[in-house]
């Protein structure tokens, strides 16, 4: 918990019983400076007794903004005290832990009360009773599509064969989960029948890599963490990006080609949310790696699953409900601030 300097050594004690302020004794000029953060938050917490870990994620956060958060949650979170993230300002962020207790028994009914406070303040917000660890080994699994890279890389083959419009809606009902993701992938694949490798191998060469990817990544490897893609997409792709950015383990479903060209068929299993979770525990049993150290990252409601077998799972600029059932969301920011929401 946060150790506060003199003359408000007693803040949190004075604060926590007062209606609409974590900052009492500043003026209204210092409450919008984003530099009298640091006065008033140190960088560790002390021993307070705590439950969960709501983490704040933005640019220039000033205590007005912190205040305003912690007040649009007040009927559910109970602050103890808080402190800099190890990584605060690291990567180009600001970001506060606040340690507390829940008022509220459901952490996942609180999902979309988050979300309207990232919406009001731009912030990326997360509430977690337990975290995995840096110290430790540990296991990230991501999605391909709209995670690791910018786009669908089906509704791209798509765009390039004439069926871009019929083929984005079929995604966009699976994503949601309103269709299950078996079928949508059948008819959006045979769609494809008579493309040519040729227009997979444009867009291979383009591939928009998500911001913040390879921060994230490279500062995992740094603790000895485990890195795979499990993806509902192609090993065109999939198989191109574990090269490209050094992982450990990829999976995605396999395009028939004949000629050169799209049969219009899948070979093999078909990667769907059963198979990613699948995956999750069968890597983390290769690696020795504990249920407590795994994290899984995604979009589409086809993540779900491997975020449930996962000790943690992230949204990463996801559907609503993807958003509203995972431990944590990012909303705002780039993909390296998934490491906020791990401890030291």
């Amino acid at each position: 918990m946060v150790s506060i300097r003199p003359p408000f050594a007693n803040y949190l004690s004075v604060f926590f019983a007062m209606k609409n302020t974590l900052f009492p004794n500043i003026n209204n000029d210092e409450q919008h400076s984003a530099a009298q953060l640091s006065q008033h938050i140190n960088t560790e917490h002390n021993s307070k007794a705590y439950t969960h870990t709501l983490t704040v994620i933005g640019q220039a956060i000033t205590p007005y903004l912190l205040d305003g958060v912690l007040n649009k949650i007040k009927d559910v979170f109970s602050p103890t005290g808080a402190a800099f993230h190890h990584l605060h300002q690291c990567l180009g962020d600001d970001v506060i832990e606040v340690r507390g207790t829940l008022n509220s028994a459901q952490l996942e009914n609180i999902n979309p009360l988050l979300g309207d406070v990232s919406s009001a303040f731009n912030f990326d917000i997360g509430l977690q009773a337990s975290r995995p660890s840096l110290s430790q080994p540990g296991l990230l699994v991501m999605d391909m599509d709209s995670t690791v890279i910018a786009i669908e890389c089906i509704d791209e083959i798509a765009k390039l064969a004439g069926l871009g419009e019929q083929v984005a809606e079929v995604t966009a009902k699976a994503m949601r989960g309103e269709i299950a993701f078996n079928d949508s992938l059948t008819h959006r694949v045979a769609c494809l029948e008579g493309v040519p490798v040729a227009h997979l191998k444009k867009i291979r060469d383009s591939l928009p890599i998500m911001p913040g990817i390879q921060s994230l990544l490279a500062y995992l490897k740094q603790h000895n963490w485990k890195l795979a893609i499990a993806s509902g997409g192609f090993t065109f792709f999939a198989d191109h990006l574990k090269a490209r950015l050094g992982l450990d383990f990829a999976i995605s479903n396999t395009l028939a080609v004949s000629e050169n060209l799209l049969t219009g068929k899948v070979e093999g299993e078909i990667v769907n949310a059963d198979v990613k979770a699948r995956t999750v525990k069968q890597l983390a049993e290769k690696w020795q790696i504990p249920t407590s150290q795994t994290v899984a990252m995604g979009d589409g409601a086809n993540d779900l699953v491997m975020m449930a077998e996962s000790a943690l799972g992230v949204a990463c600029h996801g559907k609503p409900l993807v958003n509203e059932k995972a431990d944590a969301a990012i909303r705002i920011g780039s993909l390296h601030s998934m490491l906020y929401f791990l401890d030291k």
